[in-house]
């Protein structure tokens, strides 16, 4: 794939990569999450790859601990998941806090994931029909929110912009499509990552408009409401320090399609998963400016760990042991992953961040 400046003739056949990246994820005909293929699971036969609900129960059952916190705290009984996926989390979650919460409300952009979470509660809950009566699926945000908000792998499957310095020139990396299919093309561009990258070597990066954006959108309708609320947003990524250290120089975009990670999203574009990691620096500096506190920032293996996950696994069989030790060893998903908490309350001090909070390095 090539590196070139966008033909003269054809100027708007150059698309930004953020509107790139949404067609590939979201086009309504053509986009990855719009497929009825099964993106999330664990056989790479059948999926591409798999989320820490997936992996083991013992995930949403350990989260319900701070999820029924932040309902307690902030006096509120409605739960929001963002990007449900499979519908594993919204049952564990739902299990665990069925008389705590009145309602559950589902928000998510795929049609054939929101069918397979239908199914998935609608086969486990059948014996309890007041629980499943308390899930509705939601296609568009009331002007005001309460309650608790979860996302366990959202902000990362949102469009970012890519920027890249070269020749020490900053440019903005769009995309073209030629009768070879798509190649890269840059253009010069005043936007620039939110710390200065230092050397004048080549680099690519992101920067991520639209994660920051929603975390705003959300703090704003929580903010309107009289009772407020609480965000708890689970991810891989990085404090800003490390997102964007100069030895980092060809960014963290990254493709999955059957268990197996590459570099090249204009390659089978709509048939694999497109991904970056987040950078919670933004994220956290987002929730401040719209008036929410930063309540806690620290790894998932740590934010597993204060909330409770070796109960959970005192009586669990070794298989079960192995799955959810996944989730919180430095070298599978408890480094990588970080956990964070935006609130309405300034003095809230939540369960999962009580050892360990890292909010000082964001």
């Amino acid at each position: 794939m090539s590196l070139t400046a966008p033909p003269k003739s054809h100027p708007l056949s150059w698309q930004p990569f953020d509107a790139f990246m949404a067609d590939a994820l979201y086009h309504p005909e053509r986009g990855y999450y719009t497929r009825t293929h099964s993106q999330i699971g664990q056989d790479a036969a059948t999926s591409d790859f798999a989320t820490s609900p997936v992996i083991s129960p013992f995930f949403g059952q350990t989260l319900a601990a701070q999820v029924a916190e932040c309902l307690l705290t902030t006096g509120t009984s409605e739960v929001w998941e963002f990007g449900a996926g499979t519908g594993a989390l919204a049952l564990q979650l739902l299990s665990c806090l069925s008389d705590k919460i009145t309602r559950y409300n589902i928000v998510d952009l795929s049609g054939s994931l929101r069918a397979l979470q239908k199914s998935t509660l609608a086969t486990a809950l059948q014996a309890t029909p007041d629980v499943l009566s308390k899930v509705h699926w939601l296609q568009a945000l009331p002007d005001v929110l309460s309650g608790v908000i979860v996302g366990n792998e959202v902000l990362d499957a949102m469009p970012v912009k890519l920027l890249a310095r070269t020749g020490g020139v900053w440019h903005e990396r769009g995309v073209v499509q030629t009768a070879n299919g798509f190649e890269y093309a840059d253009v010069p561009t005043n936007l620039r990552p939110p710390v200065d990258v230092l050397g004048l070597h080549d680099y690519v990066t992101e920067i991520h408009p639209q994660g920051e954006a929603f975390i705003k959108t959300l703090a704003d309708k929580l903010l309107r409401s009289k009772q407020g609320g609480a965000i708890v947003m689970i991810d891989y990524g990085f404090g800003e320090s490390e997102y964007y250290h100069p030895e980092r120089s060809m960014g963290t975009l990254m493709c999955h399609q059957a268990h197996q990670s590459s570099t090249h999203p204009l390659e089978h574009v709509g048939e694999k998963d497109l991904t970056a990691h987040v950078n919670f620096t933004g994220i956290a500096l987002a929730a401040q400016d719209a008036g929410l506190t930063v309540n806690g920032y620290t790894s998932q293996g740590r934010f597993l760990l204060n909330c409770g996950l070796l109960d959970h696994l005192a009586n669990a069989s070794f298989a079960e042991k192995s799955m959810a030790q996944k989730l919180v060893t430095e070298h599978e998903m408890g480094e990588l992953f970080k956990a964070i908490c935006l609130s309405t309350l300034p003095d809230f001090e939540p369960l999962g961040f009580a050892a360990g909070d890292r909010s000082h390095t964001l």
